[in-house]
């Protein structure tokens, strides 16, 4: 059978392959810099995937990811996802989570939705757009996009939306509590997570008032 790698080895054999050369690329004079993460729901990212059921019908996931500790709160997955749901999604998270001071998204109709910006607005969270085009500057959710494809979305097939909701709930907890991160020292997301509560409060002060009933008792 021929396809395209039989074809390229054919080509390296009979010495047909041509170096092309290519224009250099410019930099852009314009670069937006983004913030980086520094510490827990410092800054989130967001983004849809889609996928497609066995009937195919289109399915969309909402995925919700601290940059820091690269947790993934949430993948939310329907048919249809507008701005009020994300909303709805980002409360729910927000009853176990403190809200981010920074949320990274593109410009999809759900994100720029008005309802999104007012439920920001009134919470002091920060909404950053990266620029069309620019998947780069969201790197964050895209490596966990890319994980998400290749491990789950590419391995599956959702005969309705129950499984589907099913199956990729069962991968977010995997990606959670099984699988260990090289930028986070090889410890899971939510191991992570734990030693930095733990950081968090050894380094706390404690309170003169408490010392001072410390030293009443003994």
């Amino acid at each position: 059978m021929i396809n395209h790698k039989r074809t390229e080895h054919i080509y390296r054999q009979e010495g047909l392959a041509l170096r092309i050369r290519r224009r250099k690329k410019m930099s852009s004079q314009l670069r937006t810099d983004m913030a980086k993460p520094a510490y827990p729901n410092h800054i989130w990212s967001m983004d849809f995937m889609r996928d497609n059921l066995a009937n195919g019908r289109t399915i969309k996931v909402l995925s919700v990811v601290d940059e820091y500790t690269r947790k993934c709160f949430r993948t939310e997955v329907d048919t249809s996802i507008n701005g009020m749901r994300v909303t709805r999604v980002l409360s729910e998270i927000a009853r176990l989570e403190d809200l981010p001071q920074i949320i990274v998204i593109d410009n999809g109709p759900e994100f720029i939705s008005n309802v999104l910006d007012a439920w920001a607005y009134q919470r002091g969270v920060k909404l950053t757009f990266i620029r069309p085009g620019k998947p780069v500057e969201n790197a964050y959710i895209e490596s966990f996009n890319g994980r998400f494809r290749d491990e789950c979305l590419n391995e599956h097939w959702f005969l309705t939306i129950e499984h589907a909701r099913r199956i990729i709930e069962e991968w977010r907890i995997d990606y959670n509590n099984e699988r260990p991160h090289s930028l986070l020292g090889y410890l899971t997301p939510e191991e992570f997570v734990r030693q930095e509560s733990e950081k968090f409060f050894t380094g706390m002060p404690v309170k003169e008032g408490l010392i001072n009933a410390g030293h009443s008792n003994s």
